[in-house]
Parts: C-alpha cells; structure tokens; sequence
C-alpha cells in the first residue's frame, strides 16, 4: 500500500501530537518536519525523518502528498496558510472564528492558483462540534443551538495571550457557566450572551520587569479572545506553570433544543467531547482530514474547504464498501 507522505510544519503541541496521530495511521508516513527555530534544536520521536528549516520546504516539492500546518491562529496561520497552500495540500486548524470567512478566501485563491487541496479550521472546535452544530440545526429548524468549551485549555487563547507584549509564557482554561449549561438541558432554550455562558481563567508568566497592569489590560480587552468574557488574569511563576498546568485537558458540549410537529414535541440534541489532551485529540482530526485532502487532490479537485465540504467517507481509512457493510 502507497502511503500517503505527510509533513509537519511547526513541532509544538499540535506538531508532537500530528507526529503521534500518524504513527496511529498505517496509510499514512511522516517525510519531513518544518520549524523556525534551528533545525538542530528540534529533536522528534520519529527517526530517520529530517528537519529542515520552513524556508526549505520548496526542496521537497512533489515529496509530500499533505502539509499539516501546526501554527497559532493569532499571527501564524493568516500568513503561512496561503504561502504554503500554493505549493502543498495543506491541513490547518484556524480557530479564531470571526476571522474564518477572510482566511478561507486567502487560502482558496492560494490554493486554486497551486493546484491544491487546503482544508481549513479543522480541529474539534471549529472542526466536529461545527459539524454537529450544522446536523442538529438541519434536524431540528425551530430551536436554538448551544456551545459550552471546557473545563480545559483553550490552545488558541493561549497562544493568543502568550503573544502580549512582557508575557514570558502563559495558558488559559475556559469554564462553561454551570447555571447557563443547566437552563439550556431543561430545555427552556434561554437567550444566553457570551460573558452568561463562559468564564475565561488566564494564568501568566511575566517577563521580568513587565508592567502587570497592562498585561492584563492587553488580555481583557483583547477583540475576539477575551474582550467579549468576564476573564481573571492571575500572574504566576514558571515552576507554578510547570507544576500546576503542564496537561493540556479539554471538551466541551453542543447541544440543539428544539420542537417538532403542531404540539410542539420538544427534543434535545447533545454532542460531547472529553478530552485528556486538546493537543493529541485535535492532531487526531487533522491527519483523518489530510487523508480527505489527498483523496481529492488526487481527483483534481482545488481550492479551499471547510469541515462542512468534506464527506465523511473520505476520513476513513475503510473502503466505502466496508463502511457500509460494517458501520452504516
């Protein structure tokens, strides 16, 4: 069997657990790594895989079927996901949503130009609670859709404030609101704003000699991470970081309350993660889209998808056959 040869662009978190995920995968093989930093400080689990440096991956054109871009959304992925998506299918996990409909067309016309496949903010959310989100509402038309995340670390948001001018290093749990998530199972389907639903707790290391004030100012009133929730800042030490928030658990829940017919038959819709390391999970997405992704790129398709574009059994390593003899 051809194996379909995947690429890692940035070795953090998510790069460690992509690593890991394709060592789960027997369609799959890893042929490269990318990183910024020096390429001899990056040491991975696979062996005789090399690392080279981002500016290198035009040297390995036509040698890796599938790019999984590992960036942050903050500053990484708006400008690496249509400058590699011109030359590779790509795989990414975007995540700040507002933001979703200009990144898709920036990497479509990237993609459409190269010839490639890029499927965008794939991850568990946006990724499989965005499906869930969109079945739920096709069943059930009238009704109202909700979203809770955590208890767990947020990776974007922690990224996002590890990006503020004097953090050293930083994470951040997101925690749904128990009375709000409560109302919403009742099924009284209650109009909930963002800062009723979910509690931001950002811990930081500062630089030493950093203003705290305007850390903390910069995190609260950061546009589409934190400006919108009641949000703690709490400044720590290194060691307190390592010991205390080293796991990286997360989940969350979608849930759809809804009526059917002329008496008003109420019905609720629930989906939900629990996850004991947002890393690994979300790399585990992304490699089951990189097949999809090679799958098409194989048929000349081109451009941008979303999750939504996506058939589900593209994702499987079975046949369609197998799928609908052992799983439909």
């Amino acid at each position: 069997m051809d194996k379909i040869r995947i690429g890692i662009v940035g070795y953090g978190n998510i790069g460690r657990g992509v690593e890991r995920a394709i060592a789960r995968n027997e369609d799959m093989e890893l042929k490269g790594v990318f990183t910024r930093r020096d390429p001899d400080s990056v040491h991975i689990e696979t062996e005789g895989v090399a690392v080279r440096k981002i500016e290198d991956m035009a040297s390995v054109k036509g040698e890796i079927d599938v790019m999984v871009l590992c960036g942050g959304s903050a500053t990484d992925l708006p400008v690496m996901g249509p400058e590699i998506a011109a030359d590779f299918n790509t795989i990414d996990s975007f995540d700040t949503h507002a933001r979703i409909p200009a990144y898709f067309e920036s990497v479509d016309t990237a993609a459409r130009k190269g010839g490639n496949v890029s499927i965008i903010s794939v991850g568990w959310d946006p990724g499989m609670f965005s499906l869930n989100r969109l079945y739920a509402e096709a069943i059930l038309p009238q009704g109202s859709t909700y979203t809770f995340w955590g208890k767990g670390v947020s990776q974007g948001h922690s990224d996002a404030i590890r990006r503020v001018e004097g953090v050293k290093n930083g994470i951040q749990y997101t925690v749904p609101i128990e009375a709000a998530v409560d109302r919403v199972r009742s099924g009284d389907a209650p109009a909930l704003t963002t800062r009723e639903k979910h509690l931001r707790e950002c811990y930081v290391v500062p630089e030493e000699g950093a203003d705290l004030a305007k850390i903390e100012k910069a995190i609260k009133e950061m546009p589409n991470y934190f400006d919108e929730y009641d949000t703690t800042v709490t400044f720590i030490t290194e060691e307190e970081l390592k010991r205390q928030h080293s796991k990286m658990p997360h989940g969350g829940f979608v849930i759809r309350s809804g009526e059917t017919g002329q008496e008003g038959n109420k019905h609720i819709i629930e989906y939900s993660l629990k996850l004991d390391s947002n890393p690994e999970f979300t790399a585990s997405v992304l490699i089951c889209y990189a097949r999809a992704a090679f799958r098409l790129a194989k048929k000349g398709e081109s451009g941008a998808r979303s999750v939504y574009d996506i058939a589900p059994g593209l994702l499987s390593m079975k046949s369609g056959e197998e799928l609908r003899a052992q799983m439909l």
